[in-house]
């Protein structure tokens, strides 16, 4: 099944990215990586506007809601986690993530039990980088070594399978069994041909829709591996996906086009007919000062 993707946004954004649901609020929240900035919107049924705008200076990869009503949002940016308030005052929770010339937080998502798993890329693309999961109480654990880019992350309705992309160099969307902060049971879902898979969001079917940057589309495989159905883009570089109300709403890129076709870094909207739970909180309680957490 084929269908396609309108654009909604009333801004264009040079590398829109990880977008999510903010259950508290039913707000979409994404960000443009390469500015730095992080957004929270509201969707009308036609267009979506921003309703919040905090810029954090460095690269950031994805911002998570936190468990309360008014407690703002975790924010991954840089090699730190960072609380930003309603107010766009921001604290740095932990750093030294993915410490080292060359490597920041790309993708992320919490997970059910309200600990939050974020990943780094290299530049250059060479294996040098980690997944992460980052507890309530903001111990970090080391999950998964040896990336290149962590891109795609997500769980499953039950949370006891997680899917990951590490986009370079086999270009295929992974499953691991999940026990606390322990991964295992390594396998391949699909291999992903004729663009690089990126962010991804699984549906209430168990199904995951993968965004295929520099393919113009997205595609949905089932936990078999198979291709049930595509939503062309209609640019390029589809970044990061998320669902609503039965929407898929999907990022988009800008950046290394040249020139830039119409619509690219706008945000995207298709009708899919299948639901998605909203993001998972992270379950942490900001912390009276912005304390150095080390990795154990």
């Amino acid at each position: 099944m084929r269908s396609r993707a309108e654009p909604v946004s009333t801004a264009t954004y040079l590398q829109g990215e990880s977008i999510r649901v903010d259950a508290r609020t039913g707000d979409l929240l994404w960000v443009d990586m390469r500015l730095g900035t992080f957004h929270a919107g509201a969707f009308d049924g036609t267009v979506l506007t921003e309703t919040f705008t905090a810029d954090l200076g460095p690269r950031i990869g994805v911002g998570a809601p936190m468990v309360d009503d008014g407690a703002g949002w975790a924010v991954a940016g840089g090699q730190s986690l960072w609380h930003v308030t309603p107010d766009g005052v921001r604290s740095e929770w932990v750093r030294g993530l993915g410490d080292g010339e060359g490597r920041f937080l790309n993708d992320g998502v919490c997970a059910p039990d309200g600990a939050f798993w974020v990943g780094t890329q290299s530049a250059p693309r060479e294996p040098t980088s980690a997944l992460y999961r980052i507890g309530p109480d903001l111990a970090v654990t080391t999950a998964l070594t040896d990336v290149t880019v962590s891109n795609g992350i997500g769980f499953s309705p039950d949370g006891r399978t997680l899917y990951y992309i590490d986009t370079l160099p086999h270009r295929r969307l992974e499953a691991f069994d999940v026990d606390g902060d322990r991964l295992s049971g390594r396998r391949t879902v699909a291999t992903l041909t004729g663009g690089n898979p990126d962010g991804l969001v699984v549906d209430d079917e168990g199904c995951v829709w993968v965004a295929m940057w520099d393919a113009a589309e997205v595609r949905r495989i089932s936990p078999d591996g198979e291709l049930i159905a595509v939503v062309e883009t209609g640019v390029p570089r589809p970044s990061a996906v998320t669902i609503a109300d039965g929407i898929l709403f999907i990022t988009t890129a800008q950046v290394g086009l040249d020139p830039v076709p119409p619509g690219s870094g706008r945000i995207l909207a298709a009708e899919v007919g299948v639901s998605a739970p909203p993001a998972a909180p992270f379950r942490a309680q900001p912390p009276r000062s912005a304390d150095h957490h080390t990795e154990r």
